[in-house]
């Protein structure tokens, strides 16, 4: 092949569904493959320590019903990495499920599915520490220790671009992966063509997340990637869209403290000497990417842990005066909490919307808030009873804080609602570190059938 076709309909499938009308447009170009992403740890802890999915399963399975369907009538592979938002094993399985029951719904021809589990067990990651083995932190953190694997409930390794070639090379029309570094499930069939390490990995960086890389914004909007030995081309198929030098260099900087550095398992990816040139109205080509093979193999790791059960209080405020002294209300608040049920065992968080709720200390216009302002209050304990009384506590008191100068009783509070609502679970990260491996392959555990025919269950019986 001298280039090779990938579209991409969704940055992260499920999270919104696609656009058909621009999907649609892409499968016409007749491309070799359909990928798309469908995880990320931009949703949070909650998610991988529950052991659930962020994005509704009737939305998920939306997007895997049109992807299957239009790679099944052209006959080219689809590739899904990061299934059901984490990655993790029951996520895994219903996507293979999913894929199953659309296929028997529709009645397609048989096909090979090809699936991968990104799971790990905690003592596979302590083995490695006792062994002297050091798990590395990311962004500052320490070493991994086996008190931060006893607080977490549950890790998956990110995947390169390994179990995707070897379920390519077992011949797999459909392969869903477990949890993945974006690129590479995009970098994967364009190494299995045998095309150049630095094209892939660059076409696997501008397509993950779908037309994100296109201009002007537009979420879920399919992007048509095209990769040769020398350059790689974008291409937006959504008719009101183009991908240009500005939004397809701006990509680069998308979720990321460095610009021109994208580190996978084997090595990175350095666009430091990327150029950028206008082909077409929407499309942009880039030439100059280089990879640099690492030195050892190393493979990210994410874990979750569980703090506490959590309820959610809302309290609103436009008395000029409580909102300048909105700190002292919610110390008052904090106060009684510590009196109930003493300083230890219990959190509270509170969000100021209208005056710095989203960016907190780094809030530039903190001293200038709006005429009215939402607290919002999450309190987390050991139970759903105490937390339920954590969050009650922590809300209502606001309307009861006696702050300076105040001479009525009437309070300066109101309520969204009277009662606080529950919520799911809190949870942290408590791992984010990279661990060593000698085979790229030891995590990642990969299993074939057939869909549309007996299985391999049935044969084996």
């Amino acid at each position: 092949m001298t280039s090779l076709k990938i579209i991409c309909p969704n940055g992260h499938l499920g999270f919104a569904p696609l656009k058909r009308a621009s999907f649609r447009l892409g499968v016409a170009e007749k491309p070799d493959y359909i990928a798309a992403d469908s995880g990320s740890d931009d949703i949070g802890p909650v998610p991988l320590g529950t052991d659930t999915c962020a994005s509704p399963k009737a939305w998920q399975r939306h997007d895997l019903e049109e992807m299957l369907l239009a790679a099944r009538e052209l006959d080219v592979p689809m590739l899904i990495g990061s299934a059901g938002d984490t990655g993790a094993d029951t996520r895994v399985d219903m996507y293979v499920q999913m894929i199953r029951e659309i296929a028997a719904e529709h009645g397609l021809a048989p096909f090979r599915i090809g699936w991968f589990y990104s799971e790990l067990d905690k003592e596979v990651v302590a083995g490695r520490i006792r062994w002297g083995r050091p798990v590395t932190g990311l962004d500052g953190r320490a070493d991994l220790t086996e008190a931060d694997l006893e607080a977490t409930t549950r890790i998956v390794a990110m995947a390169g671009v390994h179990p995707y070639r070897t379920l390519l090379e077992q011949g797999c029309d459909v392969i869903i992966g477990g949890r993945s570094s974006d690129s590479a499930i995009f970098a994967a069939p364009a190494l299995h063509h045998g095309f150049p390490e630095a094209q892939a990995y660059y076409l696997g960086k501008v397509l993950e997340c779908a037309s994100f890389c296109a201009e002007p914004y537009g979420a879920k909007e399919t992007v048509l990637g095209e990769v040769t030995a020398d350059w790689v081309e974008v291409t937006a198929m959504a008719p009101h869209q183009s991908c240009t030098v500005a939004s397809v260099a701006g990509h680069a900087m998308y979720e990321r403290a460095d610009p021109f550095h994208e580190y996978v398992a084997g090595g990175m990816l350095d666009m430091t000497e990327c150029r950028y040139e206008q082909v077409s109205a929407r499309t942009t080509r880039v030439t100059g990417m280089r990879f640099v093979p690492a030195t050892d193999l190393r493979v990210k790791l994410e874990g979750a842990g569980k703090v506490g059960e959590r309820y959610v209080g809302m309290a609103g405020i436009r008395d000029p005066y409580t909102i300048a002294h909105v700190d002292e209300a919610i110390e008052w608040a904090r106060e009684q909490v510590r009196e109930r049920f003493g300083d230890e065992g219990w959190e509270l968080h509170y969000n100021v919307f209208g005056r710095d709720g989203i960016m907190g200390a780094m809030e530039p216009m903190r001293d200038r808030p709006g005429h009215e302002v939402l607290v919002v209050v999450q309190g987390l304990a050991p139970t759903a009873e105490m937390a339920e009384e954590v969050t009650m506590t922590g809300t209502r008191q606001l309307f009861y804080a006696r702050l300076p100068d105040v001479k009525g009783t009437a309070g300066g509070v109101s309520f969204v609602f009277d009662e606080v609502l529950s919520a799911s679970p809190g949870h942290r990260w408590t791992v984010n570190h990279t661990m060593a491996v000698d085979d790229p392959m030891e995590l990642f555990p990969c299993h074939v059938d057939r869909v549309g025919a007996p299985t391999l269950e049935t044969k084996n019986a």
